[in-house]
């Protein structure tokens, strides 16, 4: 194998990691802006929330902004919490 094409090799490897991160990412973020949406929709502050899921209004912004990692059961307290009957988690 030539030089060039251990390069190329390598540059796809990176490139195909990246998009990886990137998509993981963006669903994280897209997430986020919804719980941050459906809160705003439900009229509530982030302090107020916070205060219906029993934790403070930091972690609500570290969610809200993708920071922070959330369990099934937390999706379900906040969709309870901003007046939501379900939750839709999908695989693509």
């Amino acid at each position: 194998m030539t030089d060039l094409e251990l390069l190329e090799t390598k540059l796809r490897k990176n490139i195909r990691a990246f998009d990886e991160k990137y998509l993981q990412a963006k669903s994280k973020l897209e997430l986020a802006l919804k719980i941050a949406a459906a809160r705003e929709k439900a009229g509530l502050t982030q302090k107020q929330l916070a205060v219906k899921l029993k934790t403070t209004q930091s972690v609500i912004s570290r969610i809200e902004t993708g920071k922070q990692n959330l369990s099934v059961d937390m999706l379900y307290k906040i969709a309870e919490a901003v007046g939501k009957k379900e939750v839709y988690i999908a695989f693509r």
